[in-house]
């Protein structure tokens, strides 16, 4: 068994997947494997890739025959990993070298179920630490009891699948899965299901990956209608949260962070496309409804002013059953 396994989807970045191939040659290790999975790029990533598999020590290529998406190329990387411990990178980000090899370090050290890490920003030029909302590090903790406040960024809140790593007890249990065919938010209902969950967590402050955002052809850049799986992926969020025996506890918090990333895409709702615009405001609406009442009031009542506004003038907005499954 190896160590550790890195699954690494790619998709149509071929500019960057040499960065990336780079930064996990400096992470090898005899006991380490990096699944390589191509979610059927067009571009020529998967040309480079081909080269990879006999070039990077521990590479493992596997192929889509159909571009399935970001959560469904991870799941087809946790199918085929063997490590006793897994964790992701994005095809368009890259790693400083032995990060991996500190990062399995803290885990075992730690013996917990699983570890998030800080992590470097990247737009252009630019550089900037994020960390994990969480004060306490190195200290192995409660992963449902990090849930809470409601009221204020917590770890469910620092959804980054690549910012960690995970005891392969955590998949065989069926927790390291993503929804399938989620195209963007995917993240949510997964670190949700964590923290509910796994047993214990801990946070150590290790920098070690390097995302790459602003990058045109990632799902947060592109107005077209992929960006509303966000809908889908907190619908599953306070589903799944409702029916947690904590509900009346945890759901606060799952409600109101739902109406926080509704109110920030309706905030640029002008990078959408005019029929995915009127979309958004529709499935939004339907959102709200679908919502426990009582608990969504609660929410309003905490937030800001602008933002609270804008939410109750969209739950009062008429709906036509046709706007949601246009």
């Amino acid at each position: 068994m190896p160590k550790l396994s890195v699954i690494v989807p790619f998709y149509n970045v071929r500019q960057y997947v040499p960065d990336a191939l780079r930064s996990l040659r400096a992470n090898a290790r005899d006991d380490f494997e990096f699944v390589l999975v191509d979610d059927c790029s067009t571009d020529g990533t998967a040309d480079l890739l081909v080269r990879a598999e006999s070039e990077l020590p521990g590479a493992v290529l596997v192929r889509h025959e159909r571009n399935g998406g970001l959560a469904t190329a991870r799941n087809t990387g946790i199918d085929a990993a063997r490590g006793e411990y897994l964790t992701f990178l994005d095809g368009d980000d890259w790693l400083a070298p032995g990060h991996y090899d500190r990062l399995v370090g803290v885990i075992e050290r730690l013996g917990c179920d699983f570890v998030r890490t800080d992590h470097v920003q990247c737009t252009a030029r630019s550089r900037s630490v994020q960390r994990v909302p969480h004060g306490r590090r190195n200290v192995v903790l409660s992963p449902r009891e990090a849930i809470l406040p409601a009221h204020r960024p917590t770890s469910v809140d620092y959804a980054y699948a690549w910012a960690g790593v995970y005891h392969r007890r955590l998949a065989d249990r069926g927790l390291l899965h993503f929804t399938d065919g989620l195209r963007t938010a995917e993240d949510r209902p997964w670190i949700w299901r964590l923290h509910r969950e796994a047993e214990s967590f801990a946070v150590t402050g290790l920098l070690g990956v390097f995302y790459r955002r602003g990058v045109s052809s990632s799902l947060t850049q592109i107005g077209d209608d992929r960006q509303l799986d966000f809908v889908r992926a907190f619908d599953q969020v306070v589903e799944e949260t409702a029916a947690d025996p904590d509900a009346v506890r945890l759901l606060p918090k799952a409600v109101r962070t739902y109406c926080a990333i509704i109110a920030h895409h309706l905030g640029s709702v002008e990078r959408f496309e005019a029929p995915v615009a009127r979309k958004l405001k529709a499935m939004s609406t339907a959102a709200l409804r679908r919502m426990p009442q009582d608990v969504l009031d609660e929410a309003l009542a905490s937030m800001d002013t602008a933002r609270a506004t804008r939410l109750r003038r969209l739950r009062r907005r008429p709906v036509r059953a046709a706007e949601v499954a246009a």
